[in-house]
């Protein structure tokens, strides 16, 4: 468990391939940082490098769209080691990506003094609290509208715990 934090000035969202989740979150948690007045740089990246250099798959970006986000823009990469030093928080999609990302930082550890925090995207979230964002790449339409609804659900939640340190 991610030990209460005040607002972290970067936080990097992470899945698996970088074209539905995390880039998906990156645009809804700068517009409700943004709104809730905070400043935080806010990127993504994906723990494969199966989609880098690519945009957001079309399907995500159509449903991102139809709730007001665009990510046409946003073009796919793959963590790196700097992220580990360059990212207060890094927020995995699902416990793979945690454990990727744990695996990661781990092989950084013995050089590193000051390494990002790693959680679970859902980690402050009362209604999906722990609970995996679906990768909604082989589902349809229902799949990803529910990833866009718990990736408002979870960035809200985590932007209400700042406000409230």
């Amino acid at each position: 468990m991610l030990m209460k934090t005040c607002t972290p000035s970067s936080v990097l969202l992470v899945c698996l391939g970088n074209i539905c989740r995390s880039p998906t979150a990156e645009e809804v948690f700068r517009q409700q940082a943004a709104i809730a007045g905070l400043s935080i740089k806010v990127d993504s990246a994906g723990t494969s490098d199966w989609h880098v250099g690519r945009a957001p798959d079309d399907r995500s970006q159509r449903h991102a769209k139809s709730h007001g986000y665009q990510i046409n823009k946003l073009v796919a990469r793959q963590v790196n080691a700097d992220d580990f030093r360059n990212f207060d928080l890094i927020l995995a999609m699902d416990s793979q990506n945690l454990a990727d990302l744990q695996a990661i930082k781990d092989s950084l550890a013995d050089t590193e003094d000051h390494l990002a925090k790693l959680a679970l995207f859902s980690e402050e979230d009362p209604t999906y609290g722990g609970d995996d964002v679906p990768d909604p790449y082989k589902g349809d339409s229902d799949d990803f509208e529910e990833v866009i609804e718990r990736i408002e659900s979870s960035a809200q939640a985590w932007i209400e715990s700042w406000k409230a340190c």
